[in-house]
């Protein structure tokens, strides 16, 4: 990657020192400070502009790439695969996934939201309250089984998450933004307790399977993840709540053949006898729109 000192940001933007400055403490602009200097990747830069680019009425913008950002998932992971739509994934939490969707990046995010109420629709809540998405379409992917993991034998006798706090169990996380981190803070919130309560395997994991690993390892005695992921690694597996797992993308995008592809074999009944093959899927709604802006 190609990274540019301040004084040639400014000349590749076209603007002076000073100004340039301002958007850095404005953070509108996108950079990183290295040993106390500021450096600017020229790509980003250029994602940057091409971002508040106005066009004429009529123009098309131009398509994204056939990636599914955000959140992974087992069964989303074999969709894509065996659906033929040439969509690939890029896993990196629910948040960047929409980051991504939302800079051109990306066709679609995969998402699974949390709030503080058990009985909101976070999902839908948290796609209605983004003014950048006004094109937004909520597709129904499945409804997950999401838990704690733990070794086989589950040698703690967790059955809860208070359980785990009580016991002063190292709770693998995960990276802030992903969903279920959020899913973990509102069950924590929910006990009256915060992260700064848990006994923390750090770094965070960054996805489901690597969280089981730290888990199988011995790294860690517990985490948050889905009922397939513990399959997965051979754990045990303690079930908390289901959840909402979606696709967002742009109604533009919803029509484009890769996205039709895949809506199609999730309209069949291939993904169903997989869900029941990997555990803690519900699919009775995969593929309805649940929300559209």
């Amino acid at each position: 990657m190609d990274f540019l000192t301040t004084s040639e940001a400014a000349d590749y933007l076209r603007i002076g020192e000073r100004k340039l400055y301002e958007l850095i403490a404005e953070g509108a602009v996108p950079c990183s400070k290295v040993a106390g200097k500021w450096l600017f990747p020229r790509g980003e830069l250029d994602r940057w502009v091409l971002s508040g680019l106005m066009r004429p009425a009529g123009m098309i913008a131009g398509e994204p790439p056939p990636i599914v950002a955000g959140s992974q998932d087992d069964l989303l992971e074999w969709c894509l695969r065996q659906s033929g739509s040439g969509l690939a994934t890029l896993a990196e939490g629910s948040a960047n996934g929409v980051e991504r969707l939302l800079r051109g990046e990306a066709l679609a995010a995969a998402i699974h939201y949390h709030g503080a109420s058990e009985d909101e629709d976070a999902n839908v809540a948290t796609v209605a309250a983004m003014p950048r998405l006004h094109d937004a379409v909520l597709i129904a992917f499945a409804r997950r089984e999401q838990g704690l993991l733990v070794p086989p034998g589950n040698p703690l006798g967790l059955a809860s998450l208070a359980d785990a706090l009580a016991a002063g169990a190292r709770i693998a996380m995960r990276q802030k933004g992903a969903g279920a981190q959020m899913l973990l803070e509102a069950l924590l919130a929910r006990l009256g307790a915060t992260p700064a309560d848990v006994n923390r395997l750090e770094p965070p994991c960054l996805t489901g399977p690597d969280l089981a690993v730290a888990i199988r390892t011995g790294a860690a005695d517990c985490g948050l993840a889905t009922r397939a992921a513990a399959r997965g690694a051979g754990l045990d597996f303690v079930p908390l709540v289901w959840e909402n797992f979606d696709l967002l993308l742009r109604q533009r995008s919803y029509f484009q053949p890769p996205f039709q592809a895949l809506a199609a074999f999730l309209a069949g009944d291939n993904p169903t006898r997989r869900a029941a093959e990997l555990t803690g899927y519900d699919t009775s709604q995969a593929g309805r729109v649940r929300y559209s802006m």
